[in-house]
């Protein structure tokens, strides 16, 4: 398969999403920014690419919304990075966004299915 066959199945994300994703990212301990979309693009098999332009204003958000802090250190390669880290209010927002998730794919799922369970 192409690069450019790839990319066309990934899937762009939804306003949101992104956070949630970076919250549960954040679950296992500290990371980096790019330790984080790296995480992301792993954990989705390889379908959701996160774009550093996305990432960096999601992350600021998250850190004034006090969901994560950020403290420098030095990465794996030895260079300079920003290690952001879940905060006890950040768990509590990803329970909450996990279960709001978790409805949604349920009703969506009701919507789109056949009617009657029947294709």
């Amino acid at each position: 398969m192409s690069t450019r066959e790839k990319d066309s199945d990934r899937i762009t994300l939804l306003q949101g999403t992104l956070d949630v994703l970076i919250l549960r990212m954040l679950l296992g301990g500290p990371n980096h920014g790019q330790g984080i979309a790296r995480a992301i693009q792993q954990q989705s098999g390889e379908v959701l690419l996160v774009d550093h332009g996305s990432l960096y204003p999601a992350l600021q958000r998250l850190e004034r919304r006090k969901w994560i802090r950020a403290e420098w250190g030095v990465s794996s390669n030895n260079r300079r990075a920003r290690f952001y880290e879940l905060t006890e209010t950040g768990r509590a927002q990803l329970v909450r966004k996990t279960n709001e998730w978790q409805r949604l794919v349920e009703a969506m799922g009701r919507v789109l299915a056949p009617e009657g369970g029947r294709s």
